[in-house]
């Protein structure tokens, strides 16, 4: 049996479709050509796909997240609604990201390695091409006529070309008048033509590529004049797959339900696609121009592009598909660069330790570092790497999403509204906040609390175990509804207008994830016979040392209490390895040894994990030794009693 479901959106725009019983509210959204976010991938979890059922009834699998009051009001979860009725729905406004994202207008110029010689470091190369025209006396075809070209004039043997150029190959060659130029990738063996292109060119006409940094949250693309090797534009978007999961596992999730696996790889390519015509329009080039890509991501992101299955990398034992990814072209992803476009997929390690790092360890020259170095690249997960030029090690911790603002009561993304960072006053306890947005405060995101439990510790406000002090002469800490908390915005300065809290809960969330990170470190130490303090400098990738205060870091324990002259900031470490095996071929079989060297370490199987866990479930850490400059800070800040 059918129903049919209306849907009427905020904005008033209406969609009805009709669906046989059983069907999901979400998936029939989806269906009426509604978008609904379900940020957990569908798992009832977040609950910020919630919608109004205004007329009919749905059968609810779950009211997670979902208060007396909401439901009272007919709010119910889309991917926990079932279709057993005909239903009106209202679909409210959704929580959209607003933090602007880097791009060519105010990034960094990216320097041209010294090394780089158009015809010595790469594969690609071009042809100008004068072939005989065809004639009664000459019938020679096409095809074979460029390959006697190609070996008359520039000594090429065993040249190759896909059945799609060779069907675009005759308009080419005539539209050129028997004049083209030839893109080609060239090693020792043979050719392989990618473009033939209507005209001749001059040595200086550019050839462009891209350098793609695919980020659970951001994908970032780079586009590059191979002739040069210089990085013409830099743009980067917010990854489409996030409206069906913040995390890598809530996508794997979602990627195993009904068409869910093309979905996802569907979101990302037109995210690549919107990027790479943005880019190509900043130079007046067109995306059919681009002739190759190289491609960086973590193992999930990787599958996902290329629709492999991703169940098994959440399964124990946690392995992947594939780790070192064969070579394919745009055509076969549905990407919008030359048909025959490469699409070089850079190699990962395990489930958890993907191209994202090994590409971080090339571009960072942790593999070549006389230092012992720990880098890391910390989000959702915290990919962590030690080791120099004769040694690498790596793990992965689950850290959770708490650093992005998910589990915490009025946690939120860093979007418009978000209290991005605290300062406490140690003698009164009242805050000061800085908001994204400079709108009121809605929540705050992973950085502002971060900022905000270093101000706790730092003033009193919290203990060692993170329990909130309820005996400070100061309203802002008293029992509430999940124990005690302290108000960071009352009501009447909130959007809500609801008063914005952090509770012990909340705490003890923020306490497992940098627990695990910092545990993380400890166990790769102890794997190679070191202490934190053998470390000699620490490399921190990705937008982790770029929103996050790392003093703050260093002061509830995520980051290990080092000199300020140890810490280095690389920013998006990801896509600058892609852009350096994009370069270079030399570089290209550099990270295919990184990867083949870096011994990978499962902490789920290691008992140490464990007891480093829980050692690092306080603030700091249980040893106070570990972090001098803390206690120090703590002395300071506190007021004298």
């Amino acid at each position: 049996m059918n129903f049919t479901v209306a849907f009427t959106t905020f904005e008033n725009k209406q969609a009805s479709v009709s669906v046989p019983t059983g069907t999901l509210l979400s998936d029939a959204a989806g269906l009426a050509g509604i978008e609904i976010s379900q940020p957990c991938g569908g798992q009832g979890r977040c609950g910020r796909c919630a919608v109004q059922v205004t007329s009919g009834d749905v059968r609810q699998r779950s009211t997670l997240r979902l208060s007396d009051e909401a439901l009272s009001q007919g709010f119910t979860l889309a991917c926990q609604s079932v279709i057993e009725a005909d239903v009106s729905v209202f679909i409210p406004e959704q929580e959209k990201i607003e933090r602007k994202l880097t791009s060519d207008r105010v990034a960094a110029e990216v320097s041209v390695p010294t090394s780089y010689e158009f015809n010595y470091s790469q594969t690609i190369r071009r042809y100008n091409v004068r072939l005989n025209e065809p004639s009664m006396d000459d019938q020679t075809d096409d095809w074979s006529r460029l390959q006697t070209a190609l070996r008359q004039q520039h000594k090429l043997e065993q040249v190759t070309c896909s059945l799609g150029l060779l069907r675009r190959l005759g308009e080419a060659l005539r539209k050129g008048d028997w004049q083209v130029n030839v893109i080609a990738n060239k090693d020792e063996q043979s050719t392989e033509i990618i473009d033939v292109r209507p005209s001749i060119c001059d040595d200086d006409d550019p050839i462009y590529a891209a350098a793609i940094d695919i980020g659970t949250t951001t994908v970032s693309l780079w586009l590059v004049d191979l002739t040069t090797g210089k990085v013409k534009a830099q743009v980067a978007e917010y990854n489409g797959q996030i409206a069906r999961g913040e995390d890598v596992i809530s996508r794997i999730i979602y990627s195993g339900k009904g068409n869910g696996s093309q979905e996802l790889q569907s979101k990302v390519i037109t995210t690549i696609n919107s990027l790479c015509e943005t880019a190509c329009k900043r130079v007046k080039a067109q995306p059919a121009d681009v002739i190759k890509a190289t491609i960086a991501g973590n193992s999930t992101m990787i599958h996902l592009l290329l629709g492999i299955p991703a169940a098994s990398i959440r399964l124990s034992p946690f392995i992947t598909a594939v780790n070192h990814l064969p070579m394919t072209n745009a055509r076969d992803l549905g990407l919008n660069f030359c048909a025959d476009a490469l699409v070089d997929c850079l190699p990962g390690v395990a489930s958890y330790v993907g191209a994202d790092i090994t590409a971080g360890v090339l571009s960072s020259g942790v593999d070549t570092a006389d230092e012992v170095t720990l880098f890391i690249d910390v989000g959702t997960n915290g990919e962590i790497v030690l080791g120099n030029q004769d040694w690498l090690v790596t793990c992965a911790c689950s850290a959770g999403p708490a650093f992005e603002g998910a589990g915490v009561l009025h946690g939120m993304r860093a979007t418009n509204g978000a209290i991005e960072e605290v300062w406490i006053n140690g003698q009164n306890y009242e805050p000061n906040v800085r908001i994204i947005g400079n709108s009121k405060a809605r929540g705050i995101c992973g950085s502002g609390l971060i900022s905000l439990i270093a101000e706790m510790l730092l003033t009193g406000l919290l203990d060692k175990a993170g329990n909130v002090n309820t005996n400070l002469p100061t309203p802002r800490v008293r029992q509430g509804e999940h124990g005690a908390e302290y108000v960071i915005t009352w009501a009447a300065d909130s959007e809500s207008g609801q008063d914005i809290v952090i509770t012990r809960v909340d705490v003890d969330n923020l306490l497992r994830a940098k627990a695990a990170i910092y545990a993380g470190f400890n166990v790769l130490a102890e794997q190679v016979g070191m202490t934190m303090g053998d470390i000699q400098q620490m490399f921190i990738g990705g937008s982790f040392g770029k929103y996050i205060n790392v003093e703050k870091a260093v002061q509830i324990g995520l980051l290990p209490d080092m000199p300020w002259e140890k810490f280095s900031f690389l920013g998006n470490t990801s896509i600058k390895g892609a852009y350096y095996t994009l370069l270079e071929h030399s570089e290209r079989e550099r990270i295919e040894e990184i990867a083949s060297r870096m011994t990978y370490i499962e902490l789920s199987a290691d008992n140490s994990f464990y007891d480093a866990f829980t050692s690092a479930l306080f603030l700091p850490h249980t040893d106070a030794e570990k972090f001098p400059s803390v206690m120090e800070a703590i002395i300071s800040k506190q007021p004298a009693h």
